[in-house]
């Protein structure tokens, strides 16, 4: 990870550092344990969280920053929260192919753009620039990592980075 530099590279190795986190946090880990949702009051998954996090990738990226056509990873008009809920849909190939290819393309869309560069599209009445996003998918992919490091740990006792 980088400690120092200018902003942009600050801000995209931090994003880095936790899209790679999530990841290890499911390293070594089955398919069924990957489903499992542990905490009975949540539907919570680290098949979930990766599947979320392709969404959310998607999402920001190509949806808001530059108002792409796309359709959504996961989700439907009857189940918004298909990333979470729909675990059984596809298996760990697949969803680590979409996560992978979320990944890149949202690194292509922020490439050559200015961290003050607002986005083509906005959410309801939110306008938001660049490094809006870049600091909203740092937090949430950093809420969403502590989510797996319990998760984790109530699946087989993992802890740590």
């Amino acid at each position: 990870m980088l400690d120092a530099g200018n902003e942009w590279d600050q801000l995209d190795s931090w994003l880095s550092f936790y899209r790679e986190t999530l990841l290890i946090k499911c390293d070594g880990l089955g398919l069924d344990q990957l489903k499992q949702r542990p905490v009975v009051t949540s539907r919570l998954s680290l098949l979930g969280l990766i599947r979320h996090m392709t969404k959310v990738e998607r999402y920001w990226f190509e949806i808001v920053f530059l108002a792409n056509d796309v359709p959504g990873y996961y989700s439907t008009p009857g189940d918004k929260d298909g990333d979470y809920n729909n675990v059984d849909e596809l298996g760990l190939d697949e969803v680590l192919k979409n996560y992978h290819n979320a990944v890149a393309t949202s690194d292509e869309c922020a490439a050559g753009h200015n961290l003050d560069e607002l986005a083509k599209s906005s959410r309801g009445e939110q306008v938001v620039d660049l490094r809006w996003i870049y600091l909203h998918m740092i937090e949430e992919y950093a809420r969403h990592c502590g989510h797996a490091d319990i998760i984790r740990e109530l699946i087989d006792g993992v802890t740590g980075y």
